[in-house]
């Protein structure tokens, strides 16, 4: 399709507005929440442009920096899956990791000027490969963690001048690091809670605090970061094995447990439908604070019976599976994707209007009919075999809980197979709290079908709409 002037200049129209100042979303916040958001903002950036005449750089310096941006992105890479729903789940408490190991390292070691670049580096990097929050939620993330970076190198500079960048053997350097991570811990947590408690002030105090037990998480963060530090000072290629170390840890323990938590399908990969209700409660609790909008689509597969029957539950399940993946691979991915039942799916995408939800469900219905998968004994199901039916709802428009939206979602996609089946249908008004039946759904008016047409496939990363996350 060619794009007219008009077109084109309708676009960049909807660009520049989408990007104006005055569109970002830190506007919304509420007037005190605002001015601690931007003092936070405004003391890193005033920490930032001062830190270069505190300690100069030698090459030592720069070989420590670029070990602890592969270590720091080596941990993002490995854990990030984990963590995108550990974020999520711990919405409007402090979020805890363990990324706080590499910027302490880099606090008690690299001239602070260095230490801050580390920061950013480890925060734009888990920016994009973690949650796309809003910028003015990374930004105040970021802030927090570098005037904490801040905070316990003023403390080595304070005790052991000489040795900094760097620290002192023997107990006077133990001193100074268990300073150095109390100030780090307190500064940035401190300045997390405070935001936590401003974002939601009819919330009790206690439970922006968190859990005690996070907060030994932290504190085993900073204690691996003080051995980082000493590795790095001794032998940095001991280091790797500390990495290898943590990672393995990680995820052996700490992936296994939550993976457990989840409730992840075996079959699939996927969150079952507990998780995925909790998951979506909270990040329809974020929405409704934000002002921001969410989609969610039931993905039920047309027939899918005739092909256990014809080819066997066996196969059966690799067509389960390729379907999985192929809906996964057509939405972002940050996007919550879960599986309902024998062959229906359901998907979360926040921060998305009607038209994109819509626009993504026509990816997946698009995707799905055009799989081929292998089957056993080399038989294969042919392009066109399968096909899906699709219903969406957005908040707040079809309704304002998690529990009318996949009513709402569920009447559509009724409404989509009684239309024919292989189609889109949105729920365009609020549902009633009860489901409808089979004999009426084809008749309901919350929702409307959407003709079965080609569509194009795009990233489905392009969408600038994104969620949001705390972090500690």
């Amino acid at each position: 399709m060619i794009l007219g002037h008009g077109d084109r200049a309708r676009g960049v129209r909807k660009l520049l507005r989408r990007f104006s100042p005055t569109q970002w979303a830190i506007w919304s916040l509420a007037a005190l929440l605002l001015a601690y958001v931007l003092a936070v903002d405004i003391a890193a950036l005033a920490t930032i442009l001062a830190s270069p005449v505190l300690a100069p750089m030698d090459t030592d310096d720069l070989t420590h920096f670029v070990l602890l941006a592969i270590g720091s992105a080596a941990y993002i890479e490995a854990t990030r899956h984990i963590e995108r729903l550990r974020e999520v789940a711990a919405e409007g408490v402090p979020y805890v990791n363990l990324m706080g190991m590499w910027t302490f390292a880099g606090a008690l070691i690299l001239p602070l000027s260095l230490a801050l670049a580390l920061v950013l580096t480890t925060y734009v990097h888990a920016w994009f490969r973690l949650r796309r929050v809003p910028i003015y939620r990374w930004t105040f993330s970021t802030a927090s963690i570098v005037l904490a970076v801040a905070a316990a190198a003023v403390v080595m500079i304070a005790l052991s001048p000489i040795e900094y960048p760097g620290f002192p053997s023997g107990w006077r350097g133990l001193v100074a690091g268990v300073i150095a991570a109390v100030a780090y811990w307190f500064v940035n947590y401190a300045l997390v809670v405070g935001a936590i408690i401003l974002s939601n002030p009819g919330a009790p105090s206690a439970h922006a605090l968190g859990r005690l037990a996070d907060q030994w998480i932290v504190a085993g963060a900073l204690g691996l970061g003080f051995a980082v530090a000493g590795l790095l000072i001794q032998d940095p290629w001991a280091v790797s094995v500390l990495i290898l170390t943590v990672l393995g840890l990680h995820r052996a323990l700490l992936l296994g447990q939550f993976q457990r938590a989840a409730n992840t399908d075996s079959k699939t990969g996927l969150i079952e439908a507990t998780f995925w209700h909790t998951i979506a409660s909270a990040e329809l609790a974020r929405a409704e604070r934000t002002g921001t909008q969410l989609g969610v689509l039931m993905i039920d597969l047309d027939d899918f019976k005739a092909i256990n029957d014809t080819y066997g539950h066996l196969n059966g399940d690799r067509v389960i599976k390729a379907v999985a993946r192929a809906i996964k691979q057509q939405v972002r991915e940050y996007d919550l994707v879960g599986r309902f039942g024998g062959e229906e799916f359901v998907a979360l995408m926040p921060g998305i209007d009607a038209a994109e939800t819509e626009h993504a469900a026509e990816r997946i219905r698009h995707r799905i009919a055009c799989l081929q998968v292998d089957l056993a004994d080399d038989a294969k199901l042919a392009q066109g075999w399968l096909t899906c039916s699709i219903g969406g709802a957005v908040y707040p428009a079809a309704a304002r809980t998690v529990d009318q939206l996949l009513i709402a979602a569920d009447t559509a996609t009724y409404l989509a197979k009684d239309q024919g089946r292989n189609r889109v249908c949105m729920a365009s008004s609020v549902p009633t709290k009860q489901a409808p039946s089979d004999q009426d759904t084809a008749t309901t008016p919350n929702a409307r079908p959407r003709q079965n047409a080609p569509v194009t496939l795009i990233d489905p990363a392009a969408s600038p709409k994104l969620s949001q996350s705390a972090d500690q």
